[in-house]
């Protein structure tokens, strides 16, 4: 019986995954250490080398290889996207069908998408499988299960790339990923697997009815094979024995069923049928053996046909006598359609192991930085609201000169409030510490600006190559345009440019603001005495110390103090708040495949941050009202002072530095904020500019495999045929012996073999010699085309004596690389395959080639020999 047909795999280029991925992982999740991912990465790269290694092995051992790489690629299709915006990896794979003939060249496409590479994998999972069932010993039982099993996986899994391979590949594919070749392969390996339960039925001696079925069903389903490999669009891509074992096969199971059946009639003891059934199985038997164009395994299936006939024609000739019917009146056989195609299964590797499992898959850690932006946004407007209405305190207890003004009620000492602020002041770094940060600021912001128009550089210098090769080439330049690829960077970058102008700003406005106290913060940078000889004196006013007035503010002011100190806690509060937000997401993507992330985000935010929120606004309300008690206090206390009028300078002056000091922590707090931010800013940049460069690199190298192509294209393309030679520059025969030219006197003869096959001509002059000389000339040159050659005795010059070399007797000058004699076949050229087509289709191209019979040679003297063809 024929043998299986397995398909041929694709080939595929080393690539280099460990360098891309591990960039990503860096610059993208920020969460992520990408130091943990070195070793999982490495393994990554190995397991697409071993696949790579393991394809040319036909054991199932190989196909668990395959299986674990293309689970792997599933697991992280999610995680670490590979495609032109994200992950620049160029998967380049070969057409499994390309004979690399010299005329038609490689069939290889390659593009930046892991669907690609995912398609192209099941593509070689299907044909391995094939390959593995096609190479079992099917004399046994385990070797036609096995058989039976991944014949229907392979069928299964190239009509689910049927349905997905325009879809994965976005571009034109090559011809194996065609979605005709593969519904072509697919109904081919649902054949060879129903033909497997068929041998296995015959191999368990099943009954014959069942057996027909399953054998009519083979029958079928070659049938649809073989209208499909005949597609005039596909035909001509399949190796060269496919088409003839697949109609042999699609008759000899359509004989095997009748046959099989006719069984059953003769136990029925319907003899007629049973002749009939048995002269159609013959019938197809011999159309099937002229369809397998000498491959034709069926002899000994045929051979029992015939001895069968024989043995029923005489039982019925000398015992039964029955009326033989006609074969399209006997009942229908029936068919068992047991070969299905398997689904895809979710893993095919029963050791599958997710290389990088602790890496969120990208929805989910999508939707973690969009709940950190949030939480962020809250900590940030909470935490603003305590500090602005702490500035708004501090700001009106200095216009009231508190709580100094009630300390430096003796006039001459320094208020104790006022000596603490100065300490603190001196132990934050002081003014130098101010300067400092306040010179770093514009380097900050320099070196952000220049990451910044270096990544803009890039993105426009590509963007102008890619322009002017796209209108150089026109429609040969294929790949995808860099405005495409190159918005969401563009966007990122405007982004960070508004954030930089928004930064200058603030920068503005903090200087404003340092320039503003900056005599105030120096006076309390030095130390106590300098502040003491600095402040004016005022008379005693020690007649208040124990006035009513004076212990009430003391009494506010320690309300102050109390609500700075719960600010701070309430605060630090907001700051550390913890949420294990990850395995909400994870679980609604478990179950929807979507993530919510404003509905699963503000119930958690509110669980938390809502208790913390109402502590922040009873602070405020409550400062409300200490500073409207405060007030009051302050203008008695003012009307108490107001016979003192030499103490108003000095007030004023404890006012400032009271100003000066809040001022100082204010701006010590935002240059702290605005280092950080440049610092924050150029790690994000230099994020950026990092991916902007592997972009540009990936798409140079791109652009230099392209133009490459595009050079070999054009090389090989053939060359026009020379113009014709104009007629004054064609020689004109004279008088002579043979009508042929002679040159005139003093000139070199024309020589053939110029440029574009035109004559000539030496510029130098040789001597003349006599006509009677006694030198033989030389045998004249080999000329070809129309033109004839010109005679040994229309030269004038003298040459040296020249003797042809003999040539070898199976010499062809139309082929000169066959110097010796070829095998040629009996009786002329080959005689042409049949070809069998499916009612309705055309007939086949006819193959080879015939080829035209050779010209004679005009060679003067040379007898042409008999062409012989290969």
């Amino acid at each position: 019986m024929a043998s299986f047909l397995g398909v041929q795999l694709k080939k595929t280029y080393e690539v280099d995954l460990v360098k891309p991925m591990r960039t990503f992982i860096e610059n993208m999740i920020s969460s992520a250490d990408v130091n943990e991912y070195n070793s999982s990465l490495n393994e990554f790269n190995k397991l697409r080398n071993s696949m790579m290694a393991k394809s040319v092995d036909k054991h199932e051992s190989a196909l668990e290889v395959l299986y674990r790489y293309y689970d792997q690629l599933v697991a992280i299709e999610n995680k670490l996207p590979i495609s032109e915006n994200q992950i620049r990896i160029l998967f380049k794979w070969k057409d499994a069908f390309d004979k690399e003939s010299f005329f038609s060249g490689r069939r290889t496409l390659g593009v930046v998408s892991g669907m690609y590479e995912k398609v192209c994998m099941l593509f070689n999972i299907a044909a391995l499988q094939s390959q593995i069932a096609a190479s079992q010993n099917h004399d046994t039982d385990e070797g036609l299960k096995l058989s039976v099993k991944l014949f229907q996986q392979s069928a299964g899994i190239f009509g689910h790339l049927k349905d997905i391979v325009l879809s994965h590949t976005q571009q034109e594919p090559t011809p194996d990923l065609n979605p005709e070749t593969l519904a072509a392969i697919s109904a081919l390996m649902l054949a060879q697997a129903q033909e497997a339960f068929y041998r296995k039925a015959t191999s368990e001696n099943m009954n014959d009815g069942m057996v027909a079925k399953l054998a009519l069903q083979s029958s079928d389903l070659y049938a649809d094979a073989m209208k499909l490999l005949q597609l005039p669009s596909i035909r001509e891509l399949w190796p060269r024995d496919w088409i003839p074992a697949t109609v042999m096969k699609q008759a000899a199971f359509h004989a095997l069923a009748e046959y099989h059946q006719s069984i059953v009639a003769q136990k029925k003891k319907s003899y007629g049928e049973e002749i009939a059934r048995l002269q159609h199985a013959d019938e197809l038997m011999k159309a099937s053996s002229t369809r397998g164009s000498g491959t034709f395994c069926f002899r000994t299936e045929h051979n029992k046909v015939v001895r069968a006939l024989e043995l029923a024609v005489k039982d019925n000739d000398f015992i039964y006598h029955e009326k033989i019917p006609d074969s399209k009146s006997l009942p229908p056989i029936g068919k068992a359609p047991v070969a299905k195609p398997t689904p895809l299964p979710a893993t095919m590797s029963s050791k599958f192991v997710d290389l990088f499992q602790k890496l969120f898959p990208l929805p989910v850690h999508d939707g973690i930085v969009a709940f950190d932006n949030r939480k962020n946004q809250i900590i940030n407007q909470e935490t603003g609201r305590l500090k602005e209405a702490t500035l708004l305190l501090n700001s009106v207890l200095a216009s009231l000169n508190l709580p100094a003004a009630i300390e430096d009620l003796s006039g001459d000492s320094i208020p104790t409030s006022l000596l603490e602020k100065a300490q603190q002041l001196k132990r934050d770094g002081g003014v130098e510490s101010l300067n400092k940060m306040m010179q770093d600021l514009p380097e900050l912001l320099g070196r952000n600006r220049e990451i910044l128009n270096e990544s803009t550089r890039m993105l426009e210098e590509e963007a102008k190559s890619d322009s002017q090769l796209r209108e150089q080439f026109k429609g040969k330049w294929t790949r995808t345009a860099s405005g495409q690829l190159t918005e969401t960077m563009k966007i990122e970058a405007s982004k960070y440019e508004q954030i930089l102008n928004t930064a200058i700003q603030a920068d503005k406005i903090v200087q404003e603001k340092y320039n503003k106290h900056k005599e105030a913060i120096l006076l309390l940078s030095k130390q106590e005495k300098e502040i003491k000889s600095s402040l004016p004196s005022a008379n005693p006013t020690a007649a208040l110390q124990d006035s009513n007035v004076v212990q009430e503010l003391r009494k506010l002011m320690e309300q102050v103090e109390t609500i700075k100190a719960e600010r701070e806690v309430i605060e630090r509060e907001i700051k550390d708040a913890t949420f294990d937000i990850s395995s909400k997401f994870l679980n609604a993507m478990a179950q929807d495949g979507l993530i919510n992330e404003e509905a699963i985000s503000m119930p958690e935010l509110n669980r938390i941050f809502g208790p913390l929120r109402e502590q922040v606004s009873d602070s405020i309300n409550r400062q409300k009202a200490l500073l409207n008690k405060i007030q009051t206090s302050n203008t008695e206390f003012s009307n108490a002072k107001a016979s003192n009028q030499s103490g108003a300078q000095r007030e004023a002056m404890l006012k400032d530095l009271a100003a000066g000091f809040d001022m100082y922590i204010e701006l010590m707090d935002n240059l702290q904020e605005g280092t950080t931010f440049y610092n924050d800013l150029t790690r994000l940049l230099l994020k950026l500019q990092n991916k902007i460069s592997d972009f540009c690199f990936a798409r140079k190298t791109e652009k230099e495999e392209l133009l490459g192509d595009l050079s070999k294209e054009i090389v090989n393309q053939p060359s026009q045929q020379p113009p014709q030679t104009p007629k004054y520059q064609q020689r004109k025969p004279r008088s002579g012996r043979l009508g042929d030219p002679s040159p005139p006197p003093g000139t070199a003869p024309v020589v053939p073999g110029g440029s574009a096959g035109l004559p000539v001509t030496a510029s130098a002059p040789i001597p003349q010699t006599s006509t009677n000389s006694a030198q033989q000339p030389p045998p004249p040159p080999y000329y070809g085309g129309e033109q004839p050659a010109p005679s040994a005795a229309s030269w004038s010059a003298p040459y040296p004596m020249y003797s042809m070399m003999p040539m070898p007797s199976g010499y062809n000058p139309y082929n000169p690389f066959m110097a010796f004699p070829q095998p040629s076949y009996p009786g002329g050229y080959p005689v042409q395959p049949p070809q069998y087509s499916y009612p309705g289709q055309q007939p086949p191209p006819q193959y080879p080639p015939q080829h035209p019979p050779p010209q004679q040679s005009n060679y003067p003297g040379y007898t042409q020999p008999q062409a012989r063809w290969p």
